[in-house]
């Protein structure tokens, strides 16, 4: 499938101006969007806020929009800058990687993941410092690689996989604690 041509003449009606076009687009995306905000900045208030900026973000640059990728990628993207804005603006502390730490190997895990919920993981992934949430939702929940997380953070790579690497280290320590209970 094109994707690049997805809602081409949806797009091209919100570039010519039309509120009906943008009621249009908005419903397509606004959902999906909002499940990345919440994941990222984990309070549903803040997250309608930065989704409504994003979207006026959206609305007030589509004119840019040159459907060289598809035009949901092109609203994640601003939904996702938006996030990450908020979160800098909230004075997110990233741990920095120094070169004496090393990279934690991928743990293997021994199968049993009877009794875990969605609601046990989404409680986890709500409680990790804002740095491993933001990674950890960029990489495993979003798609980015490590390089385009540290573009996007200002972070080096380095950092991007060791903040990814500690925050799935404690949601599983976080998840043990809880099937222990």
């Amino acid at each position: 499938m094109d994707y690049t041509n997805t809602h081409r003449s949806l797009v091209e009606a919100c570039q010519q101006g039309s509120r009906q076009a943008q009621f249009e687009l908005y419903k397509l995306y606004s959902r999906a969007m909002f499940n990345v905000c919440l994941r990222m900045v984990k309070d549903e208030l803040d997250a309608e806020d930065v989704l409504q900026n994003a979207f006026v973000d959206v609305f007030t640059k589509i004119g840019t929009f040159k459907f060289e990728s598809s035009i949901g990628a092109w609203v994640k993207r601003i939904v996702v800058n938006n996030c990450i804005n908020f979160l800098k603006k909230k004075r997110m502390q990233f741990e920095t990687f120094e070169e004496r730490h090393t990279l934690v190997a991928e743990e293997e895990t021994d199968g049993n993941h009877a009794g875990l919920s969605v609601e046990a993981i989404k409680k986890a992934l709500f409680e990790l410092p804002d740095g491993y949430r933001v990674v950890f939702s960029l990489y495993l929940l979003e798609g980015y690689d490590h390089q385009e997380i540290a573009e996007i953070l200002g972070i080096t790579e380095a950092t991007s996989k060791s903040q990814y690497s500690r925050a799935k280290r404690k949601i599983k320590e976080m998840l043990q604690s809880q099937s222990v209970r």
